[in-house]
């Protein structure tokens, strides 16, 4: 069935125009995004059949090649997909602009859309000023870390130059499993040392998984509140 046999009451831009945003389900919202399906399958079954397969998460991280091989999914739909996840990921980074950190929840929750989906491991550094606002980031490294590779030389040069206070650092696991490992720890303990003598306190290292993060202030494993 066509979405323009359907009624009205049950097309989603008209129940977007109607009852609002919130009331709609993932799969009308992308519908409504992508607006047309084939002869065989409205937008509505094409979405839902993505979002089954693959699931937001999943979804956001798929590459043009990888979608265009999904029925119904051609090139301008792909490109339509991809640009709406990256809207989503710049939005995410203007709201961590105003944002001050005051447990490991208030930053983890943010970068997990950033790092949570990402293949290679990225260690990322993010400097904060006395009142724990960010004030910028640098990623330090990407592929696998090693204790011998992240240098605190790197993290706090960062941090020197922004004139930071303290330090947040941040890596994802491609796994999905957050728990550190032997390496993660030893990055810890010399990030913290070297931390002490230049008078800019290491925060915490949090670690990214597929649906959790790990925190070293905290020296436990959370589960993320949201469901990106």
């Amino acid at each position: 069935m066509k979405i323009t046999e359907m009624s009205s009451e049950n097309r989603p831009r008209e129940r977007l125009e109607k009852e609002g945003p919130r009331v709609l389900s993932t799969a009308e919202l992308l519908a409504i995004i992508l607006k047309s399906g084939t002869k065989k399958e409205n937008i509505l079954e094409i979405c839902n059949k993505l979002l089954s397969k693959y699931g937001l998460e999943k979804l956001s991280s798929c590459t043009l090649q990888e979608l265009q091989e999904e029925y119904g999914i051609g090139k301008a739909k792909a490109c339509q997909i991809v640009a709406l996840f990256e809207l989503s990921k710049k939005i995410c980074t203007i709201k961590k602009d105003d944002l001050v950190v005051k447990k490991a929840g208030d930053i983890a929750e943010i970068y997990t859309l950033k790092l949570g989906h990402l293949k290679k491991e990225n260690f990322v550094s993010v400097y904060l000023d006395t009142k724990n606002r960010i004030i910028s980031e640098e990623t330090t490294s990407v592929g696998i870390l090693n204790a011998s590779l992240i240098h605190p030389r790197e993290v706090f040069h960062g941090a020197i130059k922004s004139l930071a206070n303290s330090v947040i650092v941040l890596h994802n696991h491609p796994s999905g499993d957050p728990c550190p490992s032997k390496e993660d720890l030893e990055i810890t303990k010399r990030l913290v040392e070297t931390g002490k003598i230049l008078g800019i306190e290491l925060l915490d290292h949090i670690i990214i998984g597929k649906d959790s993060w790990w925190s070293w202030q905290e020296g436990k494993v959370s589960q993320n509140q949201h469901n990106f």
